[in-house]
C-alpha cells in the first residue's frame, strides 16, 4: 500500500511570501512541493517539476547538499535527476524522500547520519521500500513486504529494543504484514493489513494509547476501549505528543496530550478516545507540533491542541472554508506546513459564492458515476446541468436516464481535474495533461477551460517548448500565439537551421525550395 496524500493539491499561492523572488516561469513548472521545516526554523522547499526533475530552495537545505542558494533560482539535485519522488517527509535537521522504484535518500546537516553533503542513499542490497515516515531523529521504512525497518535515535526506544542509537544499519522492527506507518516526536506506529495497530517509544503523555504513560521498547499491540471496534482503520498518524487514528467509518480516536474535552478533569488521553468530529475524511498532524486538522464529509475543517504557549484548543471549526489542510494550517502558522509530498494547482477567479465542492465524488450525495479505467468519479446531474451548457445538453438528452457513463476519450486525471474545476474553481495545467484539456475543452464547449489553456501555452511557449506546444496551437487555431511564434522563430529556430544546413550541404536544396516556394507566393 503506497502512501495516500493527506492533501490531494495546495495552491502554489499560499506560498507565495517565501517564494515571491523565484523566476515566475520556474514557479509554473511546479508539479509538486514540500516545505522542509522543524518546530519554528524554515529550512527551505523541495519542488518537484514537470520532467521529473527535483530542485532544494533555501539555505538550509542547500547546504546539506552542497550547493549554493539563490534566492531567484532554486537548485537541481543531480542525484535526484529522472527518479519520480513519490513521498517526502522530514524531521529534525533532515529530509528523507522515497521513488517510485522503492529507493530511500536523506539528507542532513546532522553529522551522526553520514550524508557527505548530499543525499545518502539509504537502500542497501535488493531492498525495496514502499513507505517512510520521520520522527525527531528517527525513521520509519516499510518495506515492499510488510518488514518495518527503524534508523536513527533510540533513546526512548523508538527503534525498538534495549541497541544503542543506529545510524548507519537498518533495525528490524521485528513487525511485518504492516501496510501503514506513522512517526512522532519519540514514538512509533504501525497498521497492520489486520486491522491491529502497534505502538512503540516515547509514551509520557500516553501517546502510546496503551493505558499508561510508560515508554516502550518493543512494539505492543494498542486496544480500543470496550473491546474491538467494528470499522477497518483507515488511517494513522502521530503528532509531538499524540496519536490519532482514522476509521473507514469516519470515526476518528486519540490519544496522548489534549485529545480529551478541555472540560475534562484529565485532557490526555491514556487509551484511544472518541473525538467529537463526525464522518472524517482525513486528518493530519506533524511530528514536532501539537496541533492537529481534520477534514469532515461537509469539506470543513476543524483543528485542536495547542500553538506555542496558547491556551489548550479543542475542536473548533475553522471559518472561512480553506482548500486545503496546508490552508488551514496558514491559519494559525505564519507560513504554511506541507503534510507530505503535494501537488500544485493555480487558482484562477472564483465565479461561485460558495464553494459547491461537497457534491463532488460524495458517496452520500450523487446520482451519476463517470468510470474511466475502472475508476468512479461520483456526481449530481442536477449540479452539472447547472455548472455546464455541454452536460445541461446531455443530461436533458442521451444521458438522462443513465447513472453510470463510461469515458473512454479522456484519462481519469484529467476527468476528474476537470470536474472539480466545474465545482470549486480549482485547476492544475500542465505539459502532462494540456493536450487532453485543450481538446476536452474544445469538444465540450468550455470557453473559460479553453481560455485558461490558452494563457497557460502562451506563458510556458519558449524555445524549449516550442515544438510540443505548436501542433496544438495549429490544431485549434490559437491566434493569440501568433506573434510570440515570430519571435521565437526569428531569434531561435533561424539560427539553428541555418547551422544544420551549414554543416549539411545536401539540406539546402530543400531549404532553397521552401524559400522560392515562399517568394513566388509573394510576388503572386
Amino acid at each position: 500500500m503506497k502512501k495516500v496524500p493527506t492533501d490531494t493539491w495546495v495552491d502554489i499561492e499560499l506560498f507565495q511570501n517565501d517564494l515571491k523572488d523565484i523566476d515566475q516561469e520556474f514557479i509554473q513548472s511546479i508539479e509538486s512541493i514540500f516545505k522542509i521545516s522543524s518546530s519554528n526554523k524554515k529550512m527551505g522547499y523541495l519542488f518537484m517539476t514537470n520532467n521529473n526533475t527535483t530542485y532544494a530552495y533555501g539555505d538550509d537545505i542547500c547546504k546539506w547538499l552542497s550547493l549554493k542558494h539563490d534566492p531567484k533560482r532554486p537548485k537541481q539535485i543531480n542525484i535526484l535527476k529522472d527518479k519520480k519522488i513519490i513521498q517526502v517527509d522530514s524531521g529534525h535537521d533532515f529530509v528523507a524522500v522515497l521513488t517510485d522504484d522503492g529507493l530511500v535518500f536523506l539528507a542532513s546537516s546532522d553529522l551522526k547520519w553520514k550524508t557527505d553533503n548530499t543525499f545518502r542513499l539509504i537502500t542497501t542490497g535488493n531492498d525495496r521500500f514502499e513507505m517512510i515516515a520521520c520522527g525527531w531523529k528517527h525513521l520509519l521504512l516499510l518495506r515492499q513486504d510488510g518488514t518495518v525497518f527503524a534508523l536513527g535515535d533510540n533513546e526512548y526506544g523508538q527503534l525498538t529494543g534495549d541497541s544503542e542509537s543506529s545510524y548507519d544499519e537498518l533495525v528490524d522492527t521485528g513487525l511485518n504484514n504492516v501496510k501503514i506507518i506513522a512517526c512522532g516526536w519519540c514514538h512509533s506506529l504501525a497498521l497492520t493489513n489486520t486491522n491491529e495497530i502497534y505502538s512503540w517509544g516515547w509514551n509520557e503523555y500516553g501517546q502510546l494509547g496503551l493505558g499508561d504513560r510508560n515508554n516502550r521498547r518493543t512494539p505492543s499491540l494498542v486496544s480500543f476501549p470496550d473491546g474491538s471496534i467494528d470499522s477497518p482503520i483507515k488511517n494513522i498518524v502521530a503528532g509531538a505528543r499524540h496519536s490519532l487514528f482514522l476509521l473507514e467509518d469516519g470515526q476518528i480516536f486519540g490519544c496522548g496530550y489534549g485529545q480529551r474535552p478541555i472540560n475534562d478533569n484529565e485532557q490526555d488521553a491514556k487509551v484511544p478516545t472518541k473525538i467529537p468530529i463526525e464522518i472524517v475524511q482525513s486528518v493530519a498532524c506533524k511530528n514536532y507540533h501539537l496541533i492537529s486538522y481534520a477534514l469532515d464529509h461537509s469539506s470543513h475543517y476543524y483543528e485542536w491542541g495547542r500553538f506555542s504557549n496558547k491556551e489548550l484548543l479543542t475542536f473548533k471549526k475553522l471559518n472561512g472554508r480553506p482548500k486545503s489542510f496546508a490552508a488551514a494550517s496558514a491559519i494559525v502558522y505564519e507560513s504554511p506546513i506541507t503534510y507530505g509530498l503535494t501537488s500544485t494547482i493555480e487558482t484562477y477567479e472564483s465565479h461561485v459564492t460558495i464553494s459547491n465542492i461537497v457534491l463532488f465524488n460524495n458517496p452520500d450525495n450523487y446520482d451519476v458515476e463517470f468510470v474511466i479505467d475502472d475508476k468512479p468519479i461520483l456526481a449530481s446531474k442536477c449540479y452539472l446541468k447547472m455548472a455546464s451548457k455541454y452536460f445541461s445538453r446531455m443530461f436533458s438528452g442521451d444521458w438522462k436516464n443513465t447513472d453510470s457513463v463510461v469515458i473512454n476519450d479522456y484519462g481519469y486525471d484529467t476527468y476528474y481535474s476537470y470536474l472539480r474545476m466545474l465545482h470549486d474553481d480549482y485547476i492544475r495545467i500542465k505539459q502532462s495533461n494540456i493536450a487532453e484539456l485543450i481538446d476536452l475543452a474544445n469538444c465540450y464547449g468550455d470557453e473559460r477551460l479553453m481560455k485558461l489553456c490558452r494563457t497557460f501555452i502562451q506563458t510556458d511557449l519558449n524555445k524549449q517548448t516550442l515544438f510540443t506546444y505548436y501542433p496544438l496551437i495549429d490544431k485549434y487555431e490559437i491566434d493569440e500565439m501568433q506573434d510570440k511564434l515570430v519571435q521565437l522563430t526569428i531569434k531561435d529556430v533561424l539560427p539553428k537551421i541555418t547551422n544544420n544546413i551549414s554543416k549539411n550541404k545536401k539540406k539546402i536544396r530543400k531549404f532553397l525550395e521552401l524559400v522560392l516556394s515562399e517568394r513566388q507566393s509573394f510576388l503572386n
